[in-house]
């Protein structure tokens, strides 16, 4: 139960109402982050925006790795929503459930590449508050294994919007 009220579908601008419609013909029901972020249009369509570019659609990294950066982001801010809507959805991207569980066990626990376990143990370095302390060591390390600056964007993109996203849940108490 959310700390503070949330809209129903009724109270939600027609606009915000538009994109939830088909969720709830589909589900019955909105989520409590998207009713939390139908507070606010400026909040929601900038939320749904970048969803929509770095999430959903095809991008330079693979589904798999979107959501293992999802989900390991998730799990280190403690969003238990996240987790487990990441697993709903990394489901639903044909991830196996073996795989999903592999993910949660950490990155050493996973069967990806040694280059992809290092992008994603930088992702969740680049979670932590002190990431000001990365250097171009590290960047270089990545580009060494063959990842491009534009698929480092990418994913420290990733990493800042579940930081936001986690943050807006961890605080008003979705999910509870």
């Amino acid at each position: 139960m959310a700390y503070i009220d949330l809209p129903t579908f009724e109270e939600m601008s027609p606009e915000i109402q538009e994109r939830a419609r088909p969720i709830m013909e589909k589900t019955g029901q909105l989520g409590e982050i998207f009713q939390l972020l139908a507070l606010d249009e400026k909040v929601y369509f900038s939320t749904d925006m970048m969803v929509q570019n770095y999430l959903l659609k095809e991008t330079l990294l693979s589904y798999e790795i979107k959501e293992a950066i999802a989900l390991l982001i998730s799990k280190e801010n403690s969003c238990k929503m996240c987790v487990g809507v990441h697993k709903n959805i990394a489901k639903m991207l044909g991830l196996s459930e073996k795989k999903i569980e592999e993910i949660l066990a950490g990155v050493d626990a996973m069967s990806n590449t040694d280059k992809e376990k290092a992008l994603l143990k930088f992702c969740i370095r680049a979670a932590q508050k002190d990431n000001y302390k990365m250097t171009k060591d590290d960047i270089d390390a990545l580009k060494a294994l063959g990842w491009k600056d534009t698929e480092l964007l990418e994913a420290v993109a990733i990493v800042g919007y579940f930081n936001y996203i986690n943050t807006l849940s961890n605080v008003f108490g979705l999910g509870e």
